[in-house]
């Protein structure tokens, strides 16, 4: 385990199809229950635009190019566990006897596309991961920014204040979130990925915590982090009321005291353009900030609204959950120990 780098970075990750995904400063692994009960796991180096574009790893500018990682990361990891649980799926129709052509090729399918993983090293198709995250991004700003948009201007009949209708469309925004996390909260097995994804907190909180990562150990831990990407998303959500008002409400057409339908759109736009403006702030107030200073009295009041939304997207886990969760953040552990040790007999050959 690397000191200098537990005391400048913080491990953390994300729950994933029956699995969690661990990362560390310059690794992440992922661990996966298959049906059979086995864990399997995958390790390697993340290759980050951070790690790439040192020169923008600077305060407020850092921010968006660690949420794309983060978005790369999360769903690669989540591509890898979707294989394992189709491959799992079509093994268990095959068990029962009723595999059809389809269900053959899926499995062939889910077969090859492991192999080639285990073979590369980890490499998933970059053109599907581009398309699902493009996909997921375009649909996000649909209905996180354009509708709340909409739904404010129909009130700019009664309110003329700027900032009042800028602040009612980020409550539009808080309410839409809350709302369609409560939603699919009920389905199954968002239920257990929210599971997975309490036991990947109390893995962290026992990680920091020093002590000894066993099932009994770390279920004693609290399934709330201070660094749950849920806190993150409502710092961003406040953060944007305050810059919208402060700059968008100022641009020609940004104000939703307009009531042309054109400038619907240029208000749509203004909020795109400045989404990395805003990813920046909150990135350095909700993870840099948060992370540092947990006990702090402004930390607290932060995040308060994000603990509280952890009672939705978080479960508490069975233990076998969090032997998996285990399982990952030592991938890691172990991953970072080769790539050291590797680079150590490089600069003994070279010595």
């Amino acid at each position: 385990m690397a000191d200098n780098e537990k005391k400048d970075f913080h491990y953390g990750g994300q729950a994933v199809i029956e699995g969690v995904m661990m990362r560390g400063p310059k690794d992440y692994g992922v661990a996966v229950r298959k049906a059979d009960g086995e864990i399997v796991t995958r390790k390697e180096v993340v290759e980050g635009f951070i790690g790439r574009l040192k020169w923008l790893n600077k305060p407020f500018l850092r921010g968006t190019l660690a949420l794309i990682d983060s978005m790369v990361l999360g769903m690669k990891a989540l591509m890898f566990s979707a294989d394992i649980a189709m491959k799992d799926a079509a093994e268990a129709d095959a068990a029962a006897g009723h595999k059809s052509g389809k269900q053959e090729k899926a499995l062939e399918r889910a077969e090859a596309e492991l192999e080639e993983v285990e073979k590369k090293g980890g490499s998933i198709n970059d053109i599907a991961l581009s398309a699902m995250m493009f996909l997921g991004l375009a649909v996000g700003l649909a209905i996180f920014v354009y509708i709340p948009i909409l739904l404010t201007r129909q009130l700019n009949s009664h309110i003329h204040v700027r900032w009042e209708l800028t602040a009612i469309e980020g409550m539009v925004k808080i309410v839409i979130f809350i709302g369609y996390v409560f939603a699919i909260s009920f389905m199954k097995d968002i239920r257990r990925v929210f599971q997975y994804h309490g036991a990947e907190h109390k893995t962290i909180n026992a990680y920091e915590s020093g002590v000894e990562l066993t099932v009994d150990n770390v279920k004693q831990y609290s399934k709330v982090h201070v660094r749950c990407g849920t806190s993150f998303i409502f710092v961003v959500l406040i953060v944007n009321i305050i810059v919208y008002a402060l700059i968008a409400d100022q641009l020609p057409y940004g104000s939703l005291t307009e009531h042309s339908v054109f400038s619907t759109f240029i208000r749509w736009a203004y909020h795109i353009a400045l989404l990395p403006f805003v990813a920046g702030i909150a990135y350095e107030v909700g993870v840099k900030f948060a992370g540092n200073h947990k006990d702090s009295f402004f930390t607290k009041i932060l995040i308060f609204p994000g603990l509280i939304m952890q009672g939705i997207t978080t479960r508490e886990p069975e233990p076998d959950m969090i032997e998996v969760a285990i399982k990952s953040l030592e991938s890691v552990f172990e991953k970072e120990a080769a790539r050291k040790e590797e680079e150590a007999e490089v600069v003994r050959e070279t010595s």
